[in-house]
């Protein structure tokens, strides 16, 4: 099975029924049998948090990216002030599940952050994010505030060249970005490269410059992160990125983690496009950040362990 027969088959098999009727389960187990490191890891099937814990042991365990005494930063989409069913946000669990996996791995803390679009407090509260990350020992950071974000400069970017970056990020050792993967009116997508305009200040100047290439831009900050793990055990598939109501929510039950932010998104594109119409081409940010040569998105040309659960 090719890597597009993969991602097709890891969205349609949300629905049990397909997978014991399609006979392809001993297919769809396979890995890719490569001989290097693994660049990818895409998990099909399951709940959160065991999708994560199978993806995180191919690529070394937490203990290869967070050492003993870390100052870790998470950050996940918590934009919206919707309940975790909604798809809006990501997902608590998962969340939780990698404060507790950083802190058992030595961290000194884990703090969670996300610039918000509805008010932070009921955002944080609501999403169920909040209450997942305190029961887990970590630590939620407002960013409603300027004085929270440090300006630095961007060589690379082409439209963005300096931002004001929260100091959560600036400040850790190790920083993982948790998007979720969802439609978007204006960027098409929003995903790992979307997330980053929750660590900025100034997320007006993206929409009012060139929205696209500012997304890119943003990416190509000295201090990227360790890994980019996208939720997409819930999407919204439309009306995004907050949606109206749970007909725009599906549950393909899928997980895409890689360092590679450029790969990622793109397996996370293809994968949402057996969902609902969506090409990478629509995706114009994503080429921009290939341009920089932040990643790759030459999928074939990377190593991608393949789990279903």
């Amino acid at each position: 099975m090719n890597r597009s027969d993969f991602l097709k088959a890891i969205a349609l098999t949300g629905a049990a029924a397909f997978v014991k009727t399609s006979g392809g389960m001993s297919i769809l187990s396979e890995s890719l049998k490569n001989n290097g490191a693994v660049d990818m890891v895409a998990v099909m099937g399951g709940e959160p948090v065991e999708m994560f814990k199978k993806a995180i042991a191919e690529l070394g365990g937490i203990g290869k990216y967070v050492k003993k005494g870390y100052k870790v930063t998470l950050k996940p989409n918590i934009g919206w002030d919707k309940g975790p069913e909604f798809a809006s946000n990501t997902n608590p669990e998962l969340v939780k599940e990698m404060v507790r996996q950083c802190l058992a791995a030595g961290a000194k803390e884990v703090v969670v952050f996300d610039h918000t679009c509805d008010d932070w407090r009921k955002c944080y509260k609501n999403s169920g994010i909040e209450d997942a990350v305190t029961s887990a020992g970590g630590k939620m950071m407002p960013a409603d505030v300027e004085s929270y974000y440090r300006e630095i400069d961007l060589p690379k970017g082409k439209k963005l060249k300096k931002a004001k970056v929260h100091t959560a990020i600036l400040d850790c050792d190790v920083w993982f970005n948790l998007p979720v993967l969802k439609n978007h009116g204006g960027a098409k997508m929003t995903i790992s490269m979307k997330n980053h305009m929750g660590i900025v200040w100034d997320r007006r100047f993206f929409h009012d410059t060139d929205l696209q290439q500012c997304i890119a831009d943003i990416c190509s900050l000295n201090k990227r992160a360790a890994l980019n793990i996208v939720d997409g055990y819930r999407v919204v598939k439309s009306n995004g990125p907050k949606g109206r109501s749970l007909s725009d929510v599906a549950n393909p039950k899928g997980l895409f983690i890689s360092s590679d932010i450029v790969a990622v998104d793109t397996a996370a594109v293809k994968f949402f496009g057996q969902i609902a119409k969506m090409s990478v081409d629509d995706v114009a940010h994503i080429a921009k950040a290939a341009e920089l040569q932040l990643g790759s998105m030459n999928l074939d040309k990377l190593n991608i362990k393949r789990i279903k659960v």
